[in-house]
């Protein structure tokens, strides 16, 4: 198994430098991963340092708590994809979800897919450790209903991160046919074929490098 192809990247703290961006792009090269994920202020630059490479620029929308408007994410979505990025990451409003306005959760989450337009990949987090297994399972039912290309666990800013039994459950829900990525604190290689084995296609990571080299890392993403 090449666990790199199944990595994206991630660097999304808000203090991060653009040396730090620019690091991470390089490593993303050499290592072969997925994407390099980011806040959409970095999407210019690291489409441009991913230029003539196979890694795809990821980009976060709505993050991290996914309680702007859908006109705000769809407007997000829009301009970076016009600076570069081939995949977009948006959050869900979990106080909608909570609220059972379900009508509105899925709108909020049509609008990023349609901004995307077939222009760019759309993932969609859900903040998996602040649902019942029941709104997991809705959330994912809308996702695929609206056409979103991935369901997500976390934003890794939350309470927890991605389980495997999360996973197993979004998986079951969406069918083979969509992607289901397991992001947040996926700190170890065996931590990410846990996560692969019960069915994710992608796997977020800021520690990307210790998974791969098979090395423990403290990252919280």
């Amino acid at each position: 198994m090449n666990l790199a192809k199944y990595i994206d990247h991630t660097i999304l703290k808000p203090e991060s430098s653009v040396e730090q961006v620019k690091k991470l792009c390089s490593e993303a090269k050499e290592y072969g991963f997925a994407s390099v994920c980011v806040n959409t202020g970095y999407t210019k630059l690291v489409s441009g340092e991913l230029e003539g490479s196979d890694v795809k620029t990821c980009v976060v929308v709505g993050f991290p708590l996914g309680a702007t408007t859908k006109e705000t994410k769809a407007f997000e979505t829009k301009q970076a994809i016009e600076d570069g990025a081939d995949e977009v990451d948006m959050v869900i409003n979990v106080g909608y979800l909570k609220s059972g306005m379900h009508d509105e959760v899925k709108e909020d989450i049509k609008a990023v897919v349609d901004a995307a337009a077939g222009k760019a990949v759309v993932k969609v987090i859900l903040e998996t450790c602040l649902l019942t297994d029941e709104e997991k399972v809705k959330v994912c039912e809308m996702c695929k209903e609206v056409g979103a290309d991935f369901v997500k666990t976390s934003t890794g800013f939350s309470t927890g991160g991605a389980t495997a039994e999360d996973i197993a459950l979004m998986r079951k829900t969406v069918g083979k046919d969509m992607g289901v990525k397991a992001s947040g604190g996926v700190r170890s290689k065996e931590d990410a074929e846990k996560m692969i084995e019960a069915g994710a296609s992608r796997i977020g990571a800021s520690a990307s490098i210790a998974i791969v080299e098979g090395k423990k890392s403290n990252s919280d993403y």
